[in-house]
């Protein structure tokens, strides 16, 4: 039986379409002759969805009770019995009811394909396992259920179900997605428009990415080498040379000249991580190639052509840019043809570019010419010449017969390679010549003479001379080779070692210079700020060498002189010590400051507020008394009780502004703090509507029935709801309730206050937390005209916010943000 064919509807978030599109396509199927049935279907409320669902065959779910709920889930077995053409299974990605055939969902579609039963199925992007981290970064929620890449890359197709960022919100706000009691939370949450176009922009990149793979894999079960032009890929090869820069603005241009076209830049290092090029200057090409849209890949590979190629063909790159060689032509002469050369012979039908830049080789520039021995070993090889050398000539004159020359010939011959060996090419030059010498004077006829006078002698020298020149290059190249993986394994070792120190936070100054004193063998290393010492290391005796640090500080080294390579990595850890002092000196001032701004913020608001309605009682209460005084006589008592409930009302708010001065002073002499506890917002909301003389009929609650506690100071919580509560309540138009939503959301806890008010324009919107900014609100006799702006300060100093947005359908929606209070925060004063 052939196995069935799986086809996925990817969205980027709930409500782009996916279950209406997979409806929609059996319903055309079925019009087509296919035997189409609907194992499972989610309409979430959805009439449009639930519409499209009629008229197709519905297979029963299968219920079963679990912990004392009834849950149901698609009944494979009835499915299986069935046995259609297409089977409808939405949300592939979820978690079956316990007691069933598999765990996942996902899995019972695998038995309905192995069935020979094709399947439509959808899944959101979130629910994808690799990118869920992903995901979390950009909506701030930890997805529970997911599904394996595998199982997708596995599909026989994936669409991806596209909607704009912005006709998605449209369609939210419409109701057509949530409930209407669900519209505004998810607007200011999950479905923000950032978060809508990240997640869109997510599930784009990973189809094309489906699409790339999906074309590699039947590249490579074709056995296709050649490039498959589908579009351009420009791969550019760094050296590490100066001349990096040019090579990818050159390939930048190519990529660009072609839509869509791809950047990729490719770094080859040995195996033995010789070839690495100047870290710098990778460093600097590597930032321009993200800045030019491109990608950095470093691949390893002793054949650095054969590497480049290969890599260029896996990529299924069209067009490769190589720089000109650097070499001159005497030197590729007697070495034969470069890098260059040998890509552009391999490179098939890749289009190749050769690049010149001022890096390129001169006319008849020679190969440089060193070694890299060290001096003492150079000496090593001269003495063990000068030594062995006539210990060996005496022993084997001792011991010389007629048929001992080969003997002879093949000792002094072991001698010139120890020397090599030793000492490199010149001591090893010098032991070839002199063991030449010897050999004619001690062992040639006429004996004790030099003479060359046939050419097989001279012959015999001069391979003397080439084999100790060959041996000597071997060595001195392995040694070259030696000191260079110890020299990168250390900077390499250096360099994580000081990323780690500075990303860890803690302690990374001191890190950072032990591990300067470390590297570079020093006698001691100190950090100096204003002749103040930060941080040391070993002996700092004396005056050292100072490298500035900054502006105000400088390291000092004690010992041995560095040498450039050492400078450059010193250079390295300066800047990352300039990062971490500057970071604890950020960290310092933010401790300093954090408390001191908190309640700054709430003194400043009440202090504002109280200034502007402090003369409203005031004029009042004079007022009141004022008639009582002037007219005492002609006034009805119903007068002079007006007038003395009027006294009396202003002289009560202006007591409570007192107490509100009380407090202001006692902010200013820094003994009134914002007490920030743990507590459910609804403990809030209850007490500001009995404080407003509401009832619990008078507005609309829906509060959190899991009462995520929250941090906040539970008097300013309550002054910030009643304050929100009474402005919505003068705003709502008559007949409307007002409605109190408490709800939570990944590491933050929401109190909204929600109107249908007129609303405010959105160029007006931070106009009503300015202080006393009524917009057009002109009605003085209600509340205490603290305004909003205390409001804001109240939540700002309890470390939270208070922002405005737009009610669906019309209105103002308040919405107070506080922190989560997770199981460590024990509250306390801040």
């Amino acid at each position: 039986m052939a196995r069935g064919r799986l086809r996925v509807l990817l969205g980027a978030a709930p409500g782009v379409g996916k279950t209406y599109a997979m409806l929609e396509e059996g319903r055309r199927l079925g019009l087509e002759g296919s035997d189409v049935v609907v194992a499972l279907v989610e309409t979430h409320g959805r009439a449009a969805t639930a519409q499209m669902a009629e008229g197709l065959e519905l297979v029963p779910r299968r219920t079963r009770s679990h912990r004392g709920m009834v849950l149901d889930d698609m009944d494979v077995d009835a499915v299986l019995r069935r046995a259609p053409d297409v089977a409808l299974v939405d949300e592939l990605a979820h978690t079956n009811a316990p007691g069933g055939r598999h765990e996942k969902r996902w899995q019972d579609v695998h038995d309905l394909l192995a069935a020979g039963i094709d399947v439509i199925s959808t899944v959101n992007i979130q629910h994808i396992e690799s990118l869920h981290d992903v995901v979390q970064r950009i909506t701030g929620i930890v997805q529970r259920e997911t599904i394996p890449d595998h199982v997708l890359r596995e599909a026989d197709t994936v669409e991806v179900v596209d909607l704009s960022p912005q006709a998605l919100r449209d369609r939210l706000a419409g109701g057509r997605v949530y409930p209407a009691e669900r519209i505004d939370a998810a607007l200011s949450n999950y479905f923000r428009l950032g978060n809508l176009t990240a997640l869109r922009e997510l599930a784009l990149l990973w189809l094309a990415d489906e699409v790339d793979q999906a074309l590699q894999r039947y590249r490579a079960e074709q056995g296709i080498d050649a490039p498959w032009e589908a579009r351009e890929r420009v791969v550019v090869t760094l050296t590490g040379g100066r001349e990096g820069e040019t090579l990818l603005r050159r390939g930048a241009r190519i990529a660009a000249r072609s839509s869509g076209g791809d950047l990729l830049a490719v770094h080859v290092t040995t195996q033995d991580g010789l070839r690495s090029g100047d870290p710098d200057a990778l460093a600097r090409q590597r930032a321009l190639v993200e800045e030019l849209g491109g990608t950095y890949h470093q691949v390893v590979g002793d054949d650095v052509p054969e590497t480049l190629v290969g890599f260029a063909r896996a990529v299924n790159a069209t067009q490769l840019v190589i720089g000109a060689s650097r070499r001159g032509r005497l030197q590729t002469a007697l070495t034969g043809p470069g890098i260059g050369q040998t890509v552009i012979a391999k490179a098939g039908s890749i289009d190749v570019h050769v690049v010149t830049h001022a890096a390129a080789g001169g006319r008849l520039r020679l190969p440089r010419l060193g070694g890299a021995l060290s001096a003492r070993r150079r000496l090593a090889g001269l003495a063990v010449a000068l030594g062995v050398g006539p210990l060996l000539s005496w022993a084997l004159w001792s011991v010389r017969s007629t048929e001992s020359i080969t003997s002879d010939v093949l000792a002094f011959q072991l001698l010139v390679v120890v020397v090599a060996i030793v000492g490199g090419l010149w001591p090893a030059v010098f032991a070839a010549v002199m063991s030449g010498l010897a050999l004619d004077y001690l062992f040639i006829e006429p004996l004790l003479t030099v003479t060359i006078d046939d050419p097989l002698h001279a012959a015999a020298l001069a391979l003397y001379v080439v084999i100790a020149v060959l041996v000597s290059i071997v060595v001195d190249r392995a040694a070259r080779l030696t000191r260079a993986a110890r020299r990168a394994a250390a900077e390499s070792e250096l360099l994580a070692t000081v990323a780690g120190s500075v990303l860890r936070g803690t302690g990374a100054v001191q890190a950072l210079v032990d591990r300067t004193r470390e590297a570079f063998a020093l006698d001691g290393v100190a950090l100096a700020e204003d002749e103040r010492t930060v941080a040391s290391a070993g002996a700092t005796l004396g005056v050292g060498t100072r490298v500035p640090v900054g502006a105000d500080a400088s390291l000092v080294l004690h010992g041995r002189d560095l040498d450039a390579s050492e400078r450059r990595l010193l250079s390295v850890i300066v800047a990352q010590l300039e990062a971490a002092l500057e970071r604890d000196d950020l960290v310092e001032t933010a401790s300093e400051v954090a408390p001191l701004a908190a309640t700054d913020k709430v003194r400043t608001a009440l202090l504002a507020a109280l200034s502007h309605d402090l003369r409203r009682p005031l004029a009042a209460a004079g007022a009141a008394v004022g008639g009582l005084r002037a007219a005492s006589a002609t006034l009805t008592e119903t007068d002079r009780a007006e007038l003395l409930a009027t006294a009396e009302e202003s002289l009560g708010a202006l007591a409570t502004l007192l107490t509100d001065l009380l407090d202001v002073s006692r902010v200013q002499a820094g003994v009134l703090a914002v007490s920030n506890v743990r507590l459910d917002p609804a403990d809030a909301v209850l007490p500001a509507l009995d404080e407003l003389g509401l009832a619990v009929d008078d507005v609309e609650l829906d509060l959190d029935p899991a009462g995520t506690l929250a941090t906040a100071d539970p008097v300013l919580l309550q002054r910030i709801v009643v304050n929100l509560v009474a402005n919505a309540q003068r705003h709502a138009p008559a007949g409307s309730r007002v409605r109190i939503a408490t709800s939570a959301f990944a590491d933050r806890v929401e109190v909204r206050v929600v109107d249908h008010g007129p609303g405010i324009p959105p160029e007006r919107r931070d106009d009503v937390f300015v202080p006393f900014q009524r917009l057009g609100d002109v009605d003085n006799a209600t509340g205490l005209g603290l305004g909003l702006a205390l409001s804001r300060g109240f939540a700002e100093g309890m470390g939270g916010r208070l922002d405005a947005e737009d009610t669906p359908g019309g209105g103002l929606t308040m919405v107070v943000t506080l922190r989560a209070a997770d199981a460590e925060h024990e509250g306390g004063a801040t």
